[in-house]
């Protein structure tokens, strides 16, 4: 907002999403205090709040809550919010393919697919959505250690593990809703 005339401004160009949510820039959040701040920002801006200014403020009130729920849904999600880091840091996450991982994960991945893709009524799925859950929150916990270690390329190699498991999250919810 302009201090003078309290108009809403544009957005910047290219924001830190961490500062603009006022959360500290790691990989370790407090989800209550992001939520918090996520309502607080969104009542400010919110174009409901704009539609008897001028359309230039509503364009930016729009433009705004956009970029808060970006914010929001990016460092919410561990995934995210750590290709994030490594993107401010400057480290780019390679397009993944078969050779970057171990082949030990590589098949523990094809055999869930198979288990997935075999998957004949709902307690076989709660069954893979659980080992799902599990690995992630494990893979979490080591992206968080790499994180605070400073060590981005184990970092780097872990998230790349955890967007096959958001794969495999996202089949599992394809396979859950019925045709």
């Amino acid at each position: 907002f302009c201090p003078g005339c309290q108009a809403l401004q544009p957005p910047a160009p290219r924001p830190d999403l961490f500062r603009m949510m006022d959360c500290d820039r790691s990989f370790r959040i407090d989800a209550r205090q992001l939520q918090r701040r996520f309502r607080s920002l969104q009542r400010a801006v919110h174009p409901d709040r704009f539609g008897q200014r001028p359309p230039k403020e509503q364009y930016y009130s729009e433009q705004h809550s956009s970029l808060i729920n970006k914010a929001y849904q990016t460092l919410l999600n561990p995934l995210s919010r750590g290709l994030y880091l490594l993107e401010l840091s400057g480290v780019e996450l390679a397009q993944e393919t078969d050779y970057d991982a171990d082949s030990a994960f590589l098949m523990e991945i094809m055999e869930i697919n198979e288990k997935l893709a075999e998957a004949k009524n709902e307690d076989n799925l709660e069954e893979i959505e659980t080992l799902i859950k599990v690995k992630q929150e494990e893979l979490t916990r080591e992206v968080t250690a790499a994180f605070e270690k400073e060590d981005l390329q184990e970092a780097k190699k872990l998230l790349a593990k955890m967007k096959y498991f958001a794969n495999l999250e996202d089949k599992l919810k394809a396979k859950k809703i019925p045709s």
